[in-house]
This record gives structure tokens, sequence and C-alpha cells, in this order.
């Protein structure tokens, strides 16, 4: 049985084997969307190793009746649990799975050693009831074969943070259901990098697309290290309806160590605009497209790839669903005295007593949640 499953295999994307965000990116990849390569280490390993190991007995004695309102008991135990989990050596026949994969990575990324993402996608995320969005780790640039199989053991360990335990308990997820997949994909080179989401989410407007986007990693939009440019697209004409340019005083990017930096914007970029209106559209068709796929609003992230030509840059990153306006019951457009006129008029036609047409044209409100998991090998939630 194979632990390794890539992005681009004709696998179903099944959410108890590769968690949300994984089996998201098999389903997009098999979709013809543009995600970057890479691979998933299974929930499955995670599964037999914590059964092999003693660690599913160790979760069980640390969690098991913890009170999640006693914070001071819980950081007691998610310290424990997470100090186990890394401290449990991997076995040899999931590293030597792990090691043969970023090879395979390396080699059809012509590089030796690929700087990949490593990231969490645990089985309980991306619910339609639970987004657990940054509740889990996320690690950028990592590189070689012992830094990934260290992060690989991180983004398990993830799955014990204080939010992560308190949130699964506050959402009914009993903590021995929850597996973790652990995602390795090759590391973009962002120019420019956000998130959209295909409704509005300060009202639900299903009708507009909205982007968040600034210089370099989208570490800096997801920190709130800078206030980010703000777009909104029509679905239908595909114009931008409005713009706001913020002042964008640091970015994230590679730094000449390896590690990823925040560095000073140079004065020119700071008020510029960091998306051109050609590129704020094909964004928001990006985003469109994920959310046609799915059949429901979707939180995308994105980056627009400085080592790409023009029309080929912008990559999906990631998209779930959006968990907040989607909960919410749709409201009827006609209420109160416009209610009762309508239903005069419809009565009136069905009696015949009227002989002209009308027409009724109305729209739906709806829309989204703002997190996601972040940028440096150092970790982010």
């Amino acid at each position: 049985m194979s632990y390794i499953v890539w992005f681009s295999d004709p696998y179903p994307g099944d959410v108890r084997h590769l968690g949300g965000k994984n089996a998201s990116l098999v389903t997009m990849t098999a979709a013809g969307m543009p995600v970057p390569p890479g691979f998933a280490v299974t929930a499955d390993a995670y599964r037999r190793v914590f059964a092999e190991s003693g660690l599913e007995r160790r979760m069980a004695e640390l969690l098991d009746g913890l009170d999640v309102t006693d914070q001071a008991a819980v950081k007691v135990a998610g310290a424990a649990a997470r100090e186990a989990v890394t401290g449990v050596p991997l076995p040899q026949w999931l590293t030597d799975e792990i090691v043969a994969a970023y090879d395979e990575l390396a080699v059809r990324c012509s590089d030796p050693l690929v700087g990949v993402a490593v990231r969490s996608s645990a089985t309980s995320e991306d619910q339609p009831d639970a987004s657990f969005a940054g509740e889990h780790d996320t690690y950028l640039w990592v590189r070689g074969h012992d830094s990934v199989i260290d992060h690989v053991r991180r983004c398990w360990a993830s799955l014990f943070t204080d939010r992560a335990i308190t949130y699964r308990r506050e959402m009914g997820y009993a903590d021995g259901t929850a597996a973790m997949s652990v995602g390795i994909q090759k590391m973009v080179t962002p120019r420019t990098a956000g998130v959209a989401f295909t409704l509005n989410p300060t009202n639900g407007d299903r009708s507009q697309v909205a982007i968040d986007a600034s210089w370099g990693l989208g570490e800096a939009v997801v920190s709130g290290s800078v206030t980010p440019d703000n777009f909104l697209v029509d679905k239908v004409m595909g114009q931008v309806t409005s713009r706001t340019i913020s002042p964008k005083h640091v970015e994230h990017r590679l730094g000449d160590d390896g590690r990823v930096v925040e560095c000073d914007v140079e004065p020119e970029r700071r008020d510029a605009a960091c998306l051109s209106d050609e590129e704020i559209r094909a964004v928001a068709a990006l985003a469109r497209r994920a959310e046609k796929h799915y059949g429901c609003p979707q939180d995308v992230e994105w980056a627009l790839d400085a080592q790409l030509p023009d029309g080929e840059n912008v990559l999906l990153l990631q998209a779930r669903p959006e968990t907040v306006w989607s909960r919410k019951p749709r409201t009827s457009p006609l209420n109160g005295v416009a209610k009762d006129t309508f239903r005069s008029i419809v009565a009136t036609l069905l009696d015949g007593h009227h002989t002209q047409g009308v027409d009724a044209h109305h729209g739906h409100p709806h829309s989204v949640e703002t997190t996601r998991d972040t940028d440096h090998p150092q970790s982010v939630g």
C-alpha cells in the first residue's frame, strides 16, 4: 500500500485519506486548473504511525476528559501532545516513500533541491459546518529530505495546537476521529499574491468577486503586516467595479539564506496597484472556475508567479468553501408591502383580469470567511 498520492494522480478527492486541502488540490488538478505540482502523504500514514508507535494511546491519555474551557489545562495538554508527536521518529517504510516522492518532484521541476510548501491537510477541515481555517500549520520554502520529513511531523503535531484542540471540541469533533494528511507542493516565486472570494465578504453579494492582493508572498496579507489592495469584479460583465489601493510598506519574500523574510517595499511600489486590470480579471476568472467546479462560493488563495509569462502566471494555491454567508438563510427579496403587492399582481393575472405580462427581477445576497495558512519554515497557522 502506498502512502503517497500525487496531485496529478487519477485519484478521487477523498477527504478521509487526503484531508480537505489535499483533496481539493487533487480535484482541482484533475479539473485542469493551474495548480503547482506536488504530492500528499495520506492520512492513512498518520493513522498507522500513531497506532504502531503508541501515540494514539498517548493522545487519549492527554486529551480524554480535557475541559477546553480551562485554557491553562489546554495549554499544558497541547504542549505535551505536540512534543510527543515531534519526538517520534518516522518509520523507514514512510521515510523511504517521502524521500522517493521528493526526489521525483525535484526531477519534474528540474531542481535537485526544490523548495516546497509543506501544508497541513486535516480530515476534519473545510467541511460545510467547520472550516478549521488557520488552525493547522503550513511551512514554506522547505528543502531537502530531512527537512521535509521533519516538517511532515510538525504538521501532524499542529493537529494538537491549543486552538485546534479547542475548536475541534467546540464543533463537536472527537479528538480521535481527526487525522492529518500532509501536502508537499512546489513553491512559486510570487510577484504578487493574495486571496479571492467569489462573493463580497462584507455583504454576501454573489454577483461579485472580492480580491485582496499585496506584493510578494501571501503572508503579508494573512498576517496583517499590510493593508492589501482590494478589488471588486462584477461576475457578469467582468468589469472592475471598485478598487482601493493601499500603502504597502512591507512584503514577504525568499531571502538569500533560503528563509522567508519581511522586507521594505521600494518607495515607487508602495502606493502602486500590485495588479493590473488584466491581472485582476484573470484572478477573478480563476476564482470563478473554482466556484463553478465546486458549485458553491469559494475562498481562494492565489499567486502570480514571477517566473512564468503573462497569461500563464496566475496560479491556484488553494480553494475551500466559504463558511460564513453560506450558513445564513437566504432572505426573500420581497417583504412587507412589496410582497403583498406582488401577490396581488399574481392573483390578478391568474384570475384573467389582466392581459399584460409582468417581469419580476430579483437577486440574492450571500458570502465568506478570511483565514488561511501562511508562510515560512518557522511555521504558520
